[in-house]
């Protein structure tokens, strides 16, 4: 079976767009290579990987690398404030995670329902914090390759919804932006304002989740 590995995050083919303006398809391979670091990184902290880790994978380095991390911190602060939305998210749907078109649509109608008032950093990293929860859950259930079905998915949304939007703003980089180091030798990250707008669309995500059979 494939193993997730956070080196396939940082493939040179990948960190060479950052150079230039990303086209359609590149925005959506790296959303893909993001999303796999997401869930990989989730599933540890869970211990729920189903391979261990490798020890000699190199130290990621790159532009993309640093997209990863700071994706992956903000949803830890996501995480922190909403726990339980990010928790147990195919209980929360009541839905059976042996079928790719039930897990497929699912996790369609809860990232539309994220992006209904439109489009933010904050609500990206909510789009990435529910794929990671829902693998979790599929890798707990013996599904283990439902985490690959998510991660096109993701990408399948992206291309479709966000991939304009990324454009304006220069591709994935931007989200640099919605950090600050206030002490760059600690390496310390903040959220700013760009990314603090929850409250709306983290309602509105509850009540999707609810189940409704």
């Amino acid at each position: 079976m494939e193993v997730l590995r956070r080196s396939s995050v940082f493939a040179a083919e990948v960190m060479e767009v950052f150079d230039r303006s990303p086209t359609d398809k590149e925005l959506v391979s790296q959303a893909k290579a993001l999303c796999r670091d997401y869930i990989n990184s989730r599933l540890i902290r869970a211990g729920v990987s189903w391979s261990k880790p490798e020890h000699n994978t190199p130290v990621p380095g790159g532009k993309l690398a640093e997209v990863s991390t700071i994706l992956l911190r903000l949803g830890d602060e996501l995480e922190y404030i909403r726990p339980n939305v990010y928790r147990n998210i195919a209980r929360q749907l009541n839905i059976s995670l042996h079928s790719e078109t039930v897990v497929t649509d699912a996790f369609l109608a809860v990232a539309a329902q994220i992006f209904t008032a439109g489009i933010t950093w904050g609500k990206v990293v909510s789009l990435y914090a529910v794929a990671a929860g829902l693998a979790v859950d599929c890798v707990r259930h013996a599904q283990p390759a439902m985490v690959h079905t998510i991660v096109d998915c993701l990408g399948e949304f992206v291309r479709k919804t966000l991939v304009t939007w990324l454009k304006r703003r220069g591709g994935w980089a931007d989200i640099t932006k919605c950090v600050v180091s206030t002490d760059p030798s600690l390496r310390s990250h903040w959220l700013v304002a760009a990314v603090c707008s929850f409250g709306h669309f983290l309602k509105a995500i509850f009540f999707v989740l609810l189940p409704e059979r």
